[in-house]
Formats: structure tokens, C-alpha cells, sequence
């Protein structure tokens, strides 16, 4: 298995490229703000060949590059219905003026071919095995992409904005909601086993087992109680 990533854009969003092994066609997750020369550099590097872009949810700091991208490589976005039209919208997302500057001129829209992911759906992309979660709370398209356990790597779980180490995404942007996300946190994430891989839409990766003992939103979700205040990370 292989998984490339790298922090991209103001937003230092993580960009994920996915595949069996170098030289094999591979999956982009999140490709955001600035991470079109990130993405291009890592096929070079490992000699990839991309058959889709996978979205986490649609708020433009991961998906400012999804139209360059899809289009130098004549590939499908695979994005939830609800959050779709933040590709075209990124303003309203987040609760901005229409027409105001939003990090300078960005290229907005949707790529040519969109599709729309659904919960327990099971993609059969690039030979691999993404397995969808809808995980609502940041946005109300917010979903995770998992990968079972091989012989070379535990599971991973691709988290988007909804858990980070130490933390979770923040609710208070148009869509989001404390509910959605405490409800999401025990449906998606305690299942989860403690080895499992947590590669989140920001900052450093983690394991669900270190969040279990020391995340304090996860914590308190498990022990059946209300959980902290909102926090600002993420977007």
C-alpha cells in the first residue's frame, strides 16, 4: 500500500494520494488550496496514475483544486449530495457575502463528471476498497473513507474534518451542528478498533486508540456525556 501526503494551501490542508503499490493507478483525497503542484509531483514521484478525486466534504480548502486536477487527468469527483454545491458555492458554506474576495481569485465549480457518495457505500477505485461513512457535524456532507487491514498496513481511516489528534472540526459554519457531530463521533468513530489508522484533514495523523485515552470530545462521548465546547480547528 502506499499513501502520499502532504499539507497544501493557507489552510495547510492534507492532500492524500492512495494506492496499492508505486507505478499503480491511484485515488487524490481532498486536493485543496494550492495542491494541484503537490498532487502533480507526487505522480511524478511515485509513477501514479489517477482514476478519482474523493471528497471529505466540500468546503474549499479542500476542494479549491478539485477542477484543475479532475481535468489534467480526465478523472470523476466523488462528493456527498449534500455538499455539493459548495464546489460552485464555496461562500455560502461558510457563511461569506456572495462576491466578497475568498483568498484571492480562485476557480471555482465543478468538475466535468460528479459523483455522489453514499453512506456504506463501498468504492472499487484503482484496486482498492474505500468504504464511505456519513459522518455530519462539520458540514452535513462530511463523510470518511476506510481502508480494512492488509498485510502490510492496520486500517486507516481517512477523517476528513471530523476528528483530528486531540481535537474535532469545528461546528459553527453554515451546516455545521454540535449534534450531528457528537452523534457522528459514536457511530463512526468508537466502533472503530484501537489500531485503526487516523489520517485527518489537518495537522498530524494519530490512531484511534490514542484518541479513545486522551482525545477529551471522544472521551466524553464514550462515557455517554455531553461533550466541550466547539472548538475552532479546521474548517
Amino acid at each position: 500500500m502506499l499513501i502520499a501526503g502532504f499539507p497544501a494551501g493557507a489552510w495547510g490542508t492534507n492532500c492524500y494520494l492512495v494506492a496499492p503499490a508505486a507505478g499503480e493507478e491511484c485515488v487524490i483525497i481532498d486536493p485543496g488550496h494550492q495542491a494541484a503542484p503537490g498532487v502533480e509531483e507526487a505522480i511524478r514521484k511515485h509513477r501514479l496514475k489517477p482514476v478519482a478525486v474523493v471528497l471529505t466534504h466540500g468546503h474549499i480548502d479542500h476542494v479549491a483544486s478539485v477542477v484543475p486536477v479532475c481535468g489534467a487527468h480526465d478523472v470523476p469527483a466523488w462528493i456527498h449530495p449534500e455538499d455539493r454545491y459548495m464546489m460552485s458555492d464555496p461562500e455560502k458554506a461558510i457563511g461569506r457575502t456572495i462576491g466578497m474576495p475568498l483568498m484571492g481569485e480562485l476557480t471555482v465549480g465543478e468538475p466535468d463528471d460528479v459523483k455522489e457518495l453514499a453512506d456504506g457505500a463501498k468504492l472499487a477505485l484503482a484496486g482498492l476498497e474505500l468504504t464511505v461513512a456519513h459522518a455530519p457535524g462539520h458540514t452535513k456532507g462530511s463523510v470518511t473513507f476506510g481502508l480494512p487491514e492488509s498485510a502490510d498496513i492496520p486500517p486507516v481511516m481517512f477523517s476528513g474534518d471530523l476528528l483530528f489528534a486531540g481535537s474535532i472540526g469545528r461546528t459553527d459554519f453554515p451546516g455545521g451542528s454540535m449534534d450531528d457531530m457528537l452523534e457522528s463521533l459514536a457511530r463512526v468513530v468508537l466502533p472503530l478498533d484501537d489500531a485503526t489508522v487516523v489520517l485527518p484533514g489537518h495537522n498530524d495523523y494519530t490512531t484511534i486508540g490514542q484518541e479513545r485515552a486522551t482525545n477529551p470530545y471522544l472521551r466524553q462521548v464514550a462515557a455517554g456525556h455531553s461533550a466541550p465546547g466547539a472548538p475552532r480547528r479546521g474548517m
